[in-house]
């Protein structure tokens, strides 16, 4: 285990919306290995987007 946790200070400005959001996608991309959804799968990448925006905030 490591043992040189600290807690970082100065996160200013805080994190924007926009932010939150840009990385959820960044991060379903990678996760799904799809960079651009097709129409079928468009939905669902949008739902799971929002839903790792909403656990990020």
């Amino acid at each position: 285990m490591c043992r040189n946790i600290r807690v970082l200070y100065n996160f200013e400005p805080p994190t924007t919306k926009e932010e939150i959001r840009a990385a959820a996608v960044q991060y379903v991309r990678k996760v799904t290995g799809l960079a651009k959804p097709s129409a079928a799968d468009h939905e669902a990448f949008d739902e799971a987007v929002g839903e790792v925006a909403k656990a990020t905030q």
